[in-house]
């Protein structure tokens, strides 16, 4: 029998240039609504233009690229409506696996959320806004994970990279991450003393607050075009 490493698949070229394309998209530097080349994404990463173009219909499922038909491919683009329903979806999915997560282990799920806000402090200390994005994203994927409700894990891995686009394009606005980080740090807590009830109600108002800040980067974006 081969060995286990021989078996593993490598990257595909649509692979990586799939990977490329969603980093750029997540990380900011391609805008909402760019249209995107298949000509030089190809030129940037040395490969032909069908590794590019399957990658855009990869991405299409995941929601992060708008394909149109005589018009070309474009990154996701969402208005206040569509931002509202993913903010619904996103609660929805989250407090239903807080839910579980406390019936099944409210002390491990409070102290790796307490341990992640501690790496979240110290971020907002030094300004480094990455960082602070990347342990918001684990917070919350935590919420899930204790859940162990693979069904669940899922569906929000279906909104999970809007998602992560969304919060990424938020990290440099004034007092955002400090007022998160406060909300994280009551949440462990509550997890901590299972208080379901309190627990739900502060993530509810947590990820509503969202959906405020989305509006104002939206209006930030909306201005920075005209």
């Amino acid at each position: 029998m081969a060995p286990v490493h021989l078996l593993q698949r490598s990257p595909s070229l649509a692979d990586q240039a799939a990977d490329h394309i969603r980093r750029r998209i997540i990380g900011g530097d391609l805008r909402l609504g760019q249209a995107l080349s298949e000509s030089d994404l190809a030129g940037q990463l040395g490969v032909s233009k069908t590794p590019v173009r399957e990658a855009f219909l990869r991405l299409k499922t995941e929601g992060l690229v708008d394909i149109q038909p005589q018009r070309g491919t474009f990154v996701f683009n969402m208005r206040p409506p569509e931002i509202e329903k993913l903010v619904s979806v996103r609660t929805m999915l989250e407090t239903s696996a807080l839910q579980s997560a406390i019936r099944r282990d409210a002390a491990g799920l409070g102290a790796a959320l307490a341990e992640v806000t501690v790496g979240m402090k110290a971020a907002v200390l030094a300004q480094d806004d990455e960082t602070y994005r990347l342990l918001d994203g684990t917070f919350h994927g935590l919420i899930i994970k204790f859940s162990d409700n693979s069904f669940l894990a899922s569906c929000y891995d279906s909104i999970d990279f809007r998602v992560r686009a969304l919060r990424n394009r938020l990290a440099d606005r004034s007092g955002v991450n400090a007022r998160t980080l406060n909300e994280h740090r009551a949440l462990a807590a509550l997890v901590t003393a299972r208080r379901l009830g309190k627990a739900k109600a502060l993530l509810t108002k947590h990820l509503g607050a969202a959906m405020s800040d989305y509006d104002q980067f939206l209006q930030d974006h909306a201005a920075k075009l005209q």
